[in-house]
Parts: structure tokens; sequence; C-alpha cells
């Protein structure tokens, strides 16, 4: 389905990562792959994954800086010559603005949870859509989360940011619809990822999804890997600046 296929990965952590199902699926249906790691200590669990698909190149890139963001996709430029997907999996706030209530965020929490959640995508994908073009086209695929459009206890300033992410995703996908790249945002359901654990209850928000959505259950790794897979395939071709949800149902759920 994606033979002949190139793309990149951005925020794979470790074998639990949302980034990395979606990579297994991508890798799966053909397309070759490459990863970027922020700092030696996730240097060695993506090396490890990346490892595991033969002719996967890793990149070191921090998103909150430009020069590393320009020479990641100089370095695919060299090594792939084109880009056909973009996986951006990167979120982050500070410990203590995912403590405590929304009201307390302070000014430089607020810059860095959307800096590195919201507008890194910006970033990431200006970089991207030259090399994008050389193929005709390409999917951009971003990661959000139901608490960007409702609130979600906890989640406090990573909500207004993914609520940010989600309008870029929506912008982005009007200016590059010209250039035939598609931008679109998977939200998933609950996972019990690295960057989830550092949620105030999330073992709790685990246990009320699996209680009130209408699949009586939480999403599966391999499920939101389908999904990546599909948004990168020719079959969402028609598919920009939509929010897909990956949730057994829980979006639609009132009460």
């Amino acid at each position: 389905m994606l033979d002949g296929k190139t793309g990149i990965v951005l925020g794979v952590a470790n074998k639990r990562s949302i980034a990395w199902a979606i990579a297994q699926a991508l890798a799966g249906a053909g397309m070759r792959l490459a990863f970027t790691y922020q700092g030696e200590r996730l240097k060695e669990n993506v090396e490890e994954l990346a490892a595991t698909l033969p002719g996967s190149p890793l990149y070191p890139c921090d998103v909150g800086a430009d020069a590393d963001v320009k020479t990641v996709f100089e370095s695919v430029e060299r090594d792939f010559g084109r880009l056909d997907t973009v996986v951006h999996s990167v979120a982050y706030a500070r410990k203590e603005d995912l403590e405590g209530d929304f009201l307390s965020t302070e000014r430089e929490g607020f810059r860095v949870a959307h800096d590195v959640s919201a507008y890194s995508l910006v970033a990431v994908t200006r970089a991207a859509a030259p090399l994008m073009e050389r193929g005709g086209g390409g999917s951009v695929i971003a990661m959000t989360y139901y608490g960007a459009e409702k609130v979600a206890a906890g989640y406090n300033v990573m909500g207004v940011a993914k609520a940010s992410l989600e309008a870029s995703t929506r912008y982005l996908a009007y200016d590059l619809g010209p250039r035939k790249i598609r931008v679109n945002c998977i939200s998933a359901g609950p996972m019990n990822t690295l960057a989830a654990r550092g949620i105030s209850g999330f073992t709790e928000m685990l246990k009320h999804y699996e209680s009130h959505a209408p699949l009586k259950r939480n999403v599966l790794p391999d499920e939101l890997g389908a999904a990546g897979a599909f948004l990168a395939s020719d079959g969402a071709a028609a598919i920009t600046g939509q929010v897909i949800y990956v949730d057994c149902g829980y979006q639609i759920m009132g009460m």
C-alpha cells in the first residue's frame, strides 16, 4: 500500500509510544522511515527500535530549535531525496502545569507548552513541504486528544495547547492544499504511554473510558497504527484539515 514511500516519525520515546505504533504500521505497509530523538536520554530507546526497521536513519532534533528542524530535513533530503509522510507526535508541558488547576498556569509554562506542542507542527511542516512537493504531495499526521475540545481534569495547559494544534492543522491544510499536502490529526483515546503517565488521575481516566465508550474498551496501539497508515495512504487522498477520533467512540458521548 505504501511501497516506495518515505516518511519521518518525530516523537518515539519507547515501544509503548503511539508514534511507534504508527511507525510499525507504516513500515509494515512498505514505507521507509527516518526517526528523530531528543537528547541522549531517549536516544538509546529510539535507536534500538529503529534498528528493527532496516535502513531507518536516526537524527537528533529539539523541535523547539529552528536550527535542529532545518538540519533534520536537510538530512532527510540527503538520505531520501524526497518525503511523503510526516508523523508529528511531540508534546510537552512542565510537570507543575499538569498538576493543580489551569488557573495557576504561569506565563512561561503556557509558552513552553504551546511552543513544543503546537508551534513545532508549523515549523516541521514548513521544513518538510518542499520535500513533499517533489513527490507530488504528502501527508502530515499530528497527534491530539479530546482534552482539546472538552475539559479533561488534570490535562490543563496541554488541553489548550492541543486546541492550538488542531487549529494549526486546519490553517496548514488550507495553505498546503494547492501543493497537494494534506494535514490531519488523530485524536487517540487514552493509552499508557510515557507522556500519559505524567497526567494526574490517568488510571481513573482509562477506567472511565472503558466504561463509557460505546465499544466498552480502550483503543489498542495497532488500531492507532492502522489509522496512521490510512491517513498516509491514497485512500485518504480527499481528507485534510480533520481531527480523526480513534477512541472507541468516546467522543460522541454526552453523559
